[in-house]
């Protein structure tokens, strides 16, 4: 009995430190937020202190303060009261960079939302799960503003589908499929999949181009998306896409895109010839894939080729026929700066966004719909284009436009 009480005793002292501490940290985070917001408006007002109007009186000045609200984060709701600032020079007005007017929950909420749809919550357990992780004050978040949320991504991912390309000019692609559990998927349709299209800008930003539902191995799906592209406006395709050799995609683009050179991707090219091979050869076999695509020089990529199937030819023949089927479209990237081969020898972009909710298993509960899937995919793939960085040496864009041919990284003129 003695124990028992005891035990008792500590958890109550433990759940009583945590909710201490848990407070301590938000009211920490409270204060540092309303200080780096009144920061701002000091700032702000001080830049445009002298300018007045004919009676010698500030144009921008502090007006009181917006009523105060709730903003949910990952440590729980933190209640804010923003400085209003009266700004009466014409056309201008004050907007907080820190804290937009109509932010109510921090992105990482908003990336954590589809995140748990595609990992297989359900709309009835979101206010349970996200309760254990955000606080039991977490409001705004509840079932029925879950729902809501869904729906307002719906609208936003068909508007984002039909926007207008002609502008756009994309110097590479990134293509793949991604496979999700879907509850109401029926025995014929276990192979649909989510197809994901990256490209880089002239700028050397990465931006989503396209999501779409349709089958990973069908030209058919991809040409249904490369076609949407150019219907849009798009008038040029990539110089450069990268993508697994098992796509339908590469059969879709030689007609939709012809002058567009094909990139086999390292990372899938690798696991595919290591599942033919016994693990114990594995570590070894893997570190003499890694010399061909990291040798500085095409020639030195075809040498390192050449020993890994003089070295594994006679007892691994599936796995060499692996490696020779795309021998050419494997090494293209050296054609192209060395500043960017780390990006393109592989579709790494889409791989790291979709690591934690990637599913190639078996079928299990997961989303309940193909649409709601389609839409939580394209949620979280914005959310993490927030944080996607310029590829490196994006100022040799415009040489690749161009067409100036590289060897070996370096510009013709230079290899020489």
């Amino acid at each position: 009995m003695e124990n028992n009480e005891r035990d008792a005793l500590e958890n109550q002292v433990k759940e009583e430190s945590k909710s201490a501490l848990e407070l301590i940290i938000r009211e920490g985070a409270c204060r540092m937020l309303q200080a780096a917001i009144e920061n701002e408006i000091t700032e702000y007002i001080d830049f445009f202190r002298n300018e007045k109007d004919s009676r010698k009186r500030r144009l921008v000045v502090r007006n009181g303060s917006l009523p105060e609200r709730e903003i949910v984060t990952g440590i729980g709701p933190l209640k804010i009261k923003q400085p209003r600032i009266l700004d009466k020079r014409e056309g201008q007005h004050f907007t907080s960079n820190i804290l937009p007017r109509y932010m109510r929950r921090i992105p990482s909420v908003d990336a954590l939302v589809p995140a748990l749809y595609l990992k297989g919550i359900s709309t009835g357990d979101f206010s349970r799960v996200l309760e254990s992780i955000l606080g039991k004050n977490a409001s705004g978040l509840s079932a029925t503003n879950i729902v809501r949320l869904k729906r307002l991504w719906e609208l936003d991912y068909k508007h984002w589908s039909g926007r207008d390309l002609s502008c756009k000019r994309y110097v590479y692609f990134w293509a793949d499929g991604i496979y999700f559990n879907v509850r109401l998927e029926d025995a014929e349709n276990k192979r649909q999949c989510i197809l994901i299209l990256i490209g880089t800008l002239e700028n050397g930003k990465k931006e989503l181009v396209s999501v779409l539902d349709g089958y990973r191995e069908s030209k058919q799906a991809w040409q249904e998306i490369l076609g949407d592209l150019k219907h849009r406006g798009l008038k040029a395709g990539p110089k450069l896409a990268v993508g697994d050799g098992g796509l339908g995609f590469w059969a879709a683009l030689r007609e939709e895109f012809p002058e567009t050179v094909e990139q086999r991707c390292w990372v899938h090219k690798t696991a595919n010839i290591l599942d033919k091979m016994p693990k114990s050869v594995q570590p070894r076999a893997k570190a003499h894939i890694r010399e061909m695509y990291m040798a500085p020089t095409k020639k030195e990529a075809f040498k390192a080729y050449s020993h890994f199937l003089s070295q594994y030819q006679a007892k691994y023949e599936n796995a060499c026929t692996c490696l020779e089927k795309d021998k050419e479209n494997l090494f293209a990237f050296y054609d192209f700066p060395a500043e960017h081969w780390r990006h393109i020898r592989s579709t790494n972009p889409i791989e790291s966004t979709f690591a934690t909710v990637r599913l190639r298993t078996h079928r299990t509960k997961g989303c309940g719909s193909r649409l709601a899937t389609l839409t939580m995919v394209f949620k979280l793939a914005m959310e993490a284009e927030k944080t996607w960085q310029k590829i490196r040496g994006h100022h040799l864009i415009c040489k690749v436009i161009e067409g100036i041919r590289f060897v070996d990284g370096l510009i013709m003129q230079e290899a020489a």
